[in-house]
C-alpha cells in the first residue's frame, strides 16, 4: 500500500488518471468550483495531514490552470501535508524566460516564484522549453523527457534512409540526439528567422533530405505555421515522408485544421502533457504517464530519477 497520494486540478485530469493508475492507486478526492463572478474555490475531501502529496497539473492557458495549482499547494500546506510535490507535465509561459526587449516580464520566473510562495517543497516536469528555467527555482525541480516513449511509436514505423530535422539551431541537440538513437539517421538543420510572435520565415536547409523520411523534432507546436513552413521545405527539398515529433500539443487557434490540410506532413507523434481539443487521424497521442508515474514513486521513496532524465532508457 503506498503513504503518498495523488491530486489533480482540471487542466489534465485524463492524465492524472492515468497515472494513477500505473501507480494502482486512487486520485485523491477534491473539489474545485466556480463562483457566478468566476472566483476559483478548491477542497481537499479527504483526510492529508502527514502525507506525501503530488498535484498534477500542466499550466497551459487559461491563466486559471496555474491559479488552481497554486491554490491546491496552498490547501495542502494548511492542512499539514508533510510534503508537496507540484508535478507540472506541460509547464506555461516557459517561452517567457529572459528580456529580449525593454520593459518586458520574465514571465517563466514570476511562475517559479509563485509556486515557492505558495509552499510547493520540488517540481517534477517534462520537456522544459528552455533549461535555463531550472536555474529560477530555489526548490529541486526534475526536468524529465518524453524521448523515451516518442522514439518508441517513432521506431514502430519501421521506416529506413531516416534522417531527423531540427525546426531551429535551439533544437539541433535534441534533434542529434534523436537521430543518434534512430538507426545513426542523418542530421538537417532549418535556418529561420523569426520576425514576430508565431510567425517564422524559411531561410535555408542545412543537410541533406532528398529521398528519406524525415522526422522534424521539436519541444512544442503552437499555431502549427513554422513547424508546417519546415515540412513543406523538406517535401520540396525531395523527402520521401515528412512525420513530426513534438512533446507539448499546444496547437492552437485552427492549428489542428491546419496539420490535417497540409500535405507535406504524414503524421506527428504528440504526449498527453496537454489534452487535445479534438482528434485527428494525423496525430498520434503517446501517454507520459508510465513516465510520470515512475518519477513519481522514486521521489517519494529518495531514489535516484537520473536514468530518467536519458533520452533513451
Amino acid at each position: 500500500m503506498h503513504d503518498f497520494k495523488i491530486a489533480t486540478g482540471r487542466s489534465n485530469p485524463q492524465l492524472a488518471s492515468r497515472v494513477a493508475h500505473s501507480l494502482g492507486i486512487d486520485l485523491s478526492e477534491t473539489i474545485i468550483q466556480n463562483f457566478s463572478d468566476g472566483e476559483i474555490w478548491v477542497k481537499f475531501e479527504e483526510n492529508i495531514r502527514g502525507i506525501d502529496l503530488f498535484i498534477l497539473q500542466s499550466t497551459f492557458p487559461s491563466s486559471d490552470n496555474i491559479f488552481e495549482l497554486l491554490m491546491l499547494i496552498d490547501a495542502a500546506k494548511r492542512a499539514s501535508v508533510k510534503r508537496v510535490t507540484a508535478v507540472i507535465p506541460y509547464y506555461g509561459y516557459a517561452r517567457q524566460d529572459r528580456k529580449d526587449q525593454p520593459r518586458v516580464a520574465i514571465t517563466a520566473r514570476l511562475v517559479a516564484n509563485l509556486l515557492e510562495r505558495a509552499g510547493a517543497d520540488r517540481v517534477i516536469t517534462i520537456d522544459l522549453h528552455s533549461s535555463q528555467i531550472q536555474g529560477f527555482f530555489d526548490i529541486p525541480l526534475d526536468n524529465l523527457y518524453a524521448s523515451p516513449v516518442l522514439l518508441k511509436a517513432a521506431k514502430r514505423l519501421n521506416l529506413d534512409n531516416i534522417a531527423v530535422a531540427a525546426p531551429d539551431v535551439g533544437s539541433v541537440k535534441t534533434a542529434r540526439a534523436y537521430a543518434k538513437r534512430l538507426n545513426e539517421a542523418n542530421l538537417v538543420v532549418i535556418d529561420k528567422r523569426r520576425p514576430s510572435h508565431n510567425e517564422a520565415e524559411i531561410m535555408h536547409i542545412i543537410g541533406d533530405a532528398k529521398d528519406k523520411n524525415v522526422f522534424i523534432v521539436d519541444d512544442m507546436i503552437d499555431t502549427g505555421t513554422t513547424f508546417l513552413n519546415c515540412a513543406d521545405a523538406i517535401k520540396n527539398q525531395g523527402a520521401k515522408s515528412v512525420y513530426g515529433i513534438c512533446v507539448h500539443p499546444v496547437l492552437s487557434n485552427n492549428a489542428i485544421e491546419k496539420i490535417e490540410k497540409n500535405d507535406s506532413l504524414t503524421k506527428i507523434f504528440v504526449t498527453d502533457t496537454i489534452p487535445l481539443h479534438r482528434t485527428s487521424d494525423k496525430i498520434e497521442v503517446v501517454t507520459v504517464a508510465d513516465l510520470l508515474a515512475e518519477a513519481i514513486i522514486r521521489t517519494h521513496d529518495a531514489r535516484s530519477i537520473s536514468s530518467l532524465f536519458e533520452i533513451e532508457r
